[in-house]
């Protein structure tokens, strides 16, 4: 199979269950605490592993225990970590996470060594090896390193999957290079400027990306499922209908798998119907990369 390489952000996940998110200067009693790891680009590449696919990670870490404790992981999972960065200086980062209890979530991150990810620590070859299909991209390390590998694996012939979180305006130069996008109603809205309450307002936002140059777009609308618009179908793939526990990373397994279905070679409207239905299974399950499927749940 082919192989697909994530780079982006490792994160240490602190969480805490509580019946509701606080308001500013409100103190509340949670309940359970949990230490999980996290981070957009970690959580998406062991998705993208529990499913099948060959995985290479890269991303940049401190020199402290949570660091050593993500490329730990990291490997039990099967993930090349061997382009690892160290950072000498900066930690390792950290998410402090919410969830109530409609698992929901409310979350802040301190990126820490994830911030400092630029183009001079990856390998010049990197992108010229022949051995990825896919590149899958988060915006949780600096914009310069993202339009700087999309721009360089586009120009080699890679599929490149930008999963635009946490939303920003992106450059014309790296919409230029992508062959999917993944935002969703929020990230849709600071890319296009269109409020997303329903159907309609999904394809007008998709219309948008398709003409600022993006070939391919997947709008998630949580429950609703994921608006898709490609030269091939234009609608809505329904969710599976489940009881969410925790929402958190839910974006990222529906990434991982988008990603290995099209590494596989299906068709993009299969590849949206696989990512829900492991986006559903996730969210019943409290966690981010604790709560990714593996293969045989998904099939």
């Amino acid at each position: 199979m082919p192989a697909i390489l994530v780079i982006g952000s490792s994160n240490t996940d602190m969480v805490i269950k509580t019946r509701k998110i606080p308001e500013p200067g409100e103190t509340i009693l949670g309940g359970t605490f949990l230490m999980n790891p996290g981070g957009k680009g970690a959580n998406q590449a062991v998705a993208a592993a529990r499913l099948g696919c060959s995985v290479t990670f890269i991303g940049k870490r401190g020199n402290d225990l949570f660091g050593n404790q993500t490329i730990g992981l990291l490997m039990r999972e099967g993930i090349d970590t061997g382009y690892m960065v160290k950072d000498p200086v900066l930690p390792s980062g950290v998410a402090l996470i919410t969830v109530d209890a409609e698992g929901e979530n409310c979350i802040v991150v301190a990126p820490g060594a994830n911030g400092s990810l630029m183009p001079d620590d990856l390998p010049e070859n990197l992108f010229e090896s022949g051995k990825f299909a896919i590149l899958l991209l988060q915006l949780e390390i600096p914009h310069e390193t993202v339009e700087y590998c999309a721009r360089v694996a586009s120009r080699n012939g890679i599929k490149v999957i930008l999963n635009p979180a946490p939303a920003r305006s992106l450059s014309e130069d790296l919409l230029r290079n992508i062959w999917l996008i993944t935002p969703n109603e929020i990230e849709a809205e600071a890319l296009t400027g269109i409020s997303i309450n329903d159907v309609d307002e999904a394809d007008l936002a998709a219309s948008k990306l398709a003409e600022m140059g993006v070939p391919n777009v997947i709008i998630t609308l949580g429950e609703q499922g994921a608006y898709l618009k490609s030269g091939r179908f234009t609608g809505l793939i329904p969710a599976e209908k489940v009881t969410a526990v925790d929402t958190t990373a839910a974006g990222d397994v529906f990434n991982g798998a988008v990603a290995v279905a099209v590494a596989m070679g299906k068709d993009i409207r299969e590849a949206v119907a696989l990512a829900n239905k492991a986006a559903a299974i996730s969210v019943t399950r409290m966690g981010a990369q604790s709560s990714a499927p593996y293969k045989h749940e998904v099939l």
